[in-house]
């Protein structure tokens, strides 16, 4: 099994369940609060990990005890965490509110996210070498991901780009990308065209080739994902259950995605792994919480 490089962020998430999101100006109490590790580099990271994959994650955390907790968990499932950084910054912290529909909403304070630095990646060049793959998000500094992205290119490394949380993303960046998987609002907002359903989708994923990128999976929740890449475009039907917080889903996503990739599997096959796999995280509360391993979606 070839290894990989997941680079980005790591948070200690605060989530309140609640019956309903709170408007403005509102206070809503009878809350029941979760303490858990998140962080999209984070649950990426360990979801890989629990679907088997070879993982080295780089990421930045405080040295505090939230750095701690984060760090004794990689470890716990098996993550190669002898490239992350420690800073005076304390670690990054995500509120979440999630309601009775598993509808949520987030704000994160990045702390010492912000403290991961483009030389850091080229100190962690050598780490790098022989990795097959390389995944990264947008909870970091872009110029952390624009370097991550370009070194893995020049090292043979395919890079899988999850662009989220949605932001300016550098056109010359395209080109360097193997796998990009954009949600439908992603999608959108990369390319200008609505996506709202399978043919909005294809037209989104054909902008994203036309700006370089050589493979695109676009998520729909319900709806499935669709699969572009040149050998076809298919799409694979959402496996049906009752979910109660889809945080992290997505990442559960891209983590079981390129865990089945760095097994040989091909994109269409991954894709259904990485589906069955998000579907039982939409399950059970919490970001890395909700993470399945390798022997329950076998199961499925």
């Amino acid at each position: 099994m070839k290894k990989i490089i997941v680079v980005g962020s790591s948070n200690v998430d605060l989530t309140a369940r609640v019956k309903r999101l709170p408007r403005p100006g509102e206070t809503i109490g009878g809350a029941t609060l979760l303490r858990a590790n998140g962080g999209k580099g984070a649950n990426q990271a360990v979801a890989a990990a629990r679907m088997g994959a070879n993982v080295m994650f780089l990421t930045c955390l405080g040295n505090d005890a939230s750095g701690e907790m984060l760090a004794t968990q990689f470890a716990a499932d098996g993550i190669d965490t002898s490239c992350i950084k420690l800073s005076a910054t304390p670690t990054g912290t995500a509120l979440i509110f999630v309601d009775d529909n598993a509808e949520n909403c987030i704000a994160v304070a990045p702390g010492s996210n912000n403290d991961l630095l483009p030389s850091d990646i080229d100190a962690a060049c050598r780490c790098m070498e022989g990795a097959e793959y390389l995944l990264v998000q947008l909870e970091i500094p872009m110029p952390t991901v624009v370097r991550s992205v370009e070194l893995a290119d020049s090292l043979g490394i395919k890079t899988i780009l999850n662009p989220a949380p949605m932001g300016p993303v550098p056109e010359e960046l395209f080109s360097h990308i193997w796998l990009i998987t954009p949600n439908q609002t992603e999608a959108e907002q990369l390319t200008g065209i609505h996506v709202d359903g399978e043919d909005s989708a294809r037209k989104a994923a054909e902008a994203l080739f036309a700006k370089g990128v050589k493979n695109v999976i676009i998520t729909m929740g319900c709806h499935g994902s669709l699969i572009c890449s040149p050998e076809g475009v298919e799409l694979v039907p959402a496996r049906k259950v009752q979910a109660i917080d889809t945080t992290g889903a997505g990442d559960v996503y891209n983590g079981a995605l390129v865990a089945a990739l760095s097994e040989g599997k091909s994109l269409l096959e991954s894709a259904r792994l990485a589906t069955i796999a998000s579907s039982v995280a939409v399950t059970r509360m919490g970001a890395q919480t909700s993470a399945p391993y390798r022997n329950e979606v076998d199961n499925l």
